[in-house]
């Protein structure tokens, strides 16, 4: 299944197919996003809430030589955390490995039977692969008059000398062209080389009725049309989420295909574990505790702000009562070693010509944090309260809003990489989503209508504190939209 953080080619919501999948009273659910894991943590989460089993795996395009003009797909599942982080290294290989020829994001055959030098065995262990169907590099060399038995037998064999009983043929029933010719020739693969077939379902849209809105979403990504998509082989409107019994009356004439579905689901069981914050060990050396140690570090930095020709008495002892309390704090709730992560990694920043922001957000209502020269705004002068950034009433990870020059921050990531270790140290992403007056405008282009019409039907759209209220909202809210409608 593709969600709707495969971006291109996915109009499913998460919420929505899980609420289907547990309707239908479906025991496993598997997501397959291209070339991405962005999805996994939100996934899971609904999925276990639902009674469901996550199945969390990925679809990535394999690199093929520079004439080749298909890009083949294969499809990767974790079968526990070791799998997990396996797969994330392959991705971010992908992603950061490509050649002028090779498409960003696509990997190589050749990397899983590489040694892995960071978490031990080779790069395909705790991985099952499925071949990718018509689309796999199998199946798209069957349906060549060009290649010959020996080949495809051939190519066969090195799937399964990489993965071994991990390897799957997979096959598929979504009124694709030429899908009996290659379900036969999957057959006698499979019998000539005794490899299991598991039957999958290419998922990229909740309900039937919703192919049209799915190929519009496919024209705004690739700039097209929907004229122009018409003729397109790459998907059908058989695509939508299956039932069980959906399912079961596409394959009744190959019921063992569908039995391996469920023997892939008992051999995965990636679980993710939430609630208990992991930080990279921070060495202080010597055998003070670590809510100590940033105590000590705390005053050290208190003493050198507070000069006595500018400070009273009576206002250094306001100080040293504010930072004992927030040092108390910080202790109770498990995070002096947050705080020295952060401040260890500020100050090499200032120590090396890396311009850094004075502070913003709640994190500079932190006294310890003005002492640690994190921030370097006097929460006490400007009158901030650091229970708006860290209150034990309310328990949740701290989080500093730092700003680093854009051209200089890979230097800090790299200090943290060479100090924790890279796999220790990763960066995140934030989505961004269409505002309802963007999606008019390019629903009218793809559908080919005049941009006049569309430009005046999204300015209808009220905007409320600078932002344009959702489509449903501005139904509700301007009647001149519904009568355009």
């Amino acid at each position: 299944m593709h969600s709707e953080y495969s971006v291109h080619d996915s109009t499913i919501r998460l919420s929505d197919v899980v609420r289907s999948a547990a309707n239908d009273q479906q025991s496993a659910l598997g997501l397959t996003d291209l070339g991405n894991t962005f999805a996994y943590i939100k996934f899971y989460r609904l999925a276990r809430e639902s009674g469901i089993k996550p199945i969390l795996g990925i679809e990535l395009r394999l690199r093929m030589d520079s004439k080749a003009i298909e890009t083949p797909r294969i499809i990767l599942l974790c079968k526990n955390r070791l799998g997990y982080k396996k797969l994330c290294r392959i991705v971010s290989r992908g992603w950061l490995e490509y050649g002028q020829l090779r498409q960003q994001g696509t990997i190589s055959l050749d990397w899983f039977l590489e040694d892995d030098p960071l978490l031990g065995g080779s790069m395909s262990d705790d991985l099952i692969c499925l071949s990718g169907g018509m689309f796999g590099e199998l199946g798209v060399n069957s349906l060549k008059v060009e290649v010959s038995e020996k080949e495809i037998l051939d190519k066969t064999r090195e799937y399964l000398k990489i993965f071994g009983d991990n390897f799957y043929l997979e096959t598929q029933k979504a009124g694709f062209l030429h899908e009996e010719i290659f379900f036969k020739k999957t057959l006698y693969i499979a019998d000539k080389l005794s490899i299991p077939i598991v039957a999958t379902h290419p998922i990229q849209f909740l309900e039937k009725s919703e192919f049209l809105s799915h190929q519009a979403r496919v024209a705004i990504s690739e700039g097209e049309t929907l004229t122009s998509l018409k003729t397109s082989t790459n998907y059908t409107s058989e695509q939508y989420f299956l039932s069980q019994d959906e399912m079961e009356s596409r394959f009744k004439d190959f019921p063992e295909a569908l039995e391996n579905t469920l023997e892939i689901v008992k051999r995965c069981n990636l679980e993710f574990e939430f609630g208990s914050v992991q930080l990279p060990r921070f060495s202080i050396g010597g055998s003070a505790s670590m809510p100590d140690y940033l105590k000590e570090k705390a005053f050290e930095g208190l003493k050198q702000k507070l000069t006595p020709d500018v400070f009273s008495v009576e206002r250094k002892q306001k100080y040293e009562k504010r930072l004992n309390l927030e040092c108390d704090v910080i202790s109770k709730m498990g995070f002096s070693s947050y705080f020295l992560i952060v401040a260890d990694f500020v100050n090499w920043a200032k120590d090396n010509g890396v311009p850094v922001g004075p502070g913003r957000g709640s994190g500079a209502g932190s006294l310890v944090a003005y002492c640690l020269n994190i921030t370097d705004v006097d929460p006490i002068k400007f009158s901030l309260l650091f229970e708006r950034f860290l209150n034990p009433e309310r328990v949740s990870m701290p989080d500093f809003d730092i700003d680093f020059c854009q051209e200089q921050r890979y230097r800090v990531i790299e200090y943290e990489k060479n100090k924790y270790g890279t796999e220790a140290v990763s960066q995140i992403i934030t989505f961004g989503t269409m505002a309802s007056r963007a999606v008019i405008r390019d629903a009218g282009r793809v559908l080919e209508l005049p941009y006049t019409f569309c430009d005046q039907i999204s300015k209808l759209v009220p905007v409320v504190q600078n932002k344009p209220l959702s489509l449903k909202e501005a139904r509700n809210a301007e009647p001149l939209l519904a009568r355009r409608e």
